[in-house]
């Protein structure tokens, strides 16, 4: 709050310790302190409007649809037939703005737990927002563990759009909650879980891929670029219940001119394959017997 007294946002967390994100604010929309966390809407001035839960960025006009793309599109093309999906979370809509261009997709349930999420990005955020008032999605305000407890075995797949693991988020990141996405899945269901950056987390990024390989056999880490979260990058866990799954190549690759058509400006299948080429020492972190034996470390799991 000081930092915007002076003109400027500053995302200052123990997540990410040493690192700090400014965006310089023109405006401020909105501040309300909900049931469940501080939500703030800034304008800025040379990145767009930007989205901030319990003082993190969440999205930024200039660059959410990296993210959004990335999350909805890296499972829904590792899928051999995506009808029915289930977004936990992604109260802003993006998500489900993403997911709803997919011609294969017939239905999408969200449940997202804070209502003012999503009235504030309706009103101010209506280039995610719009996501929301798509006829293909229904929309539920709740708790998610408590929805999948009551939808066992429904979903083609299952995307978990959540903030840090900090406030409502927090049980998102447990082992209990893969096992209980694995039981809302059809059978070849696939997963895909917001997980962090291994830049500044990567024993957060580890401790989520192993919970990830408990329940699921086929699992994976991949990564998109987004200039305005910490590092600058942002990864995925994915896991299937389908042994035949190979989430470096996708089932379903979209011609340029179907891609231009559903306004896609990050995602393609090359960009697909890419995602999961990993710098060297992420990729060693993240063996099974890395993970198994983890060097110590002073940096903080997010």
């Amino acid at each position: 709050m000081d930092a915007l007294k002076q003109g400027w946002f500053s995302e200052i967390n123990e997540l990410w310790p040493g690192i700090s994100l400014s965006l310089e604010v023109k405006q401020v929309l909105h501040r309300e302190r909900s049931k469940y966390q501080d939500v703030l809407v800034v304008e800025t001035k040379s990145h767009g409007r930007a989205l901030i839960l319990d003082g993190i960025i969440q999205c930024v006009e200039s660059d959410e649809f990296s993210y959004q793309e990335m999350i909805a599109y890296l499972p829904l093309c590792s899928h051999p037939s995506p009808k029915k999906v289930l977004i936990v979370g992604g109260g802003d809509g993006g998500v489900a703005r993403e997911v709803a261009k997919h011609p294969g997709v017939e239905s999408i349930i969200q449940v997202e737990i804070d209502d003012v999420v999503i009235a504030v990005s309706k009103k101010y955020l209506p280039f995610m927002g719009r996501g929301l008032e798509h006829p293909k999605l229904t929309l539920n305000v709740g708790d998610g563990f408590e929805f999948m407890k009551q939808h066992k075995g429904e979903f083609d797949i299952i995307i978990t759009d959540s903030c840090d693991p900090v406030g409502p988020a927090e049980s998102l990141f447990q082992s209990s909650y893969f096992a209980l996405m694995k039981s809302a899945l059809k059978p070849g269901g696939l997963i895909c879980s917001q997980a962090g950056t291994a830049w500044a987390n990567l024993n957060f990024v580890q401790q989520t891929l192993q919970y990830c390989r408990t329940v699921f056999p086929i699992c994976s880490y991949g990564i998109a670029s987004v200039p305005t979260y910490p590092t600058g990058q942002i990864g995925f866990v994915l896991g299937s219940l389908n042994q035949q799954t190979n989430f470096k190549n996708p089932e379903r690759i979209f011609t340029d001119q179907e891609l231009e058509l559903m306004e896609m400006r990050y995602y393609s299948d090359a960009v697909h394959r890419a995602a999961f080429e990993l710098p060297r020492f992420i990729e060693k972190s993240l063996r099974p017997e890395s993970i198994a034996n983890p060097p110590s470390t002073s940096a903080q799991s997010k």
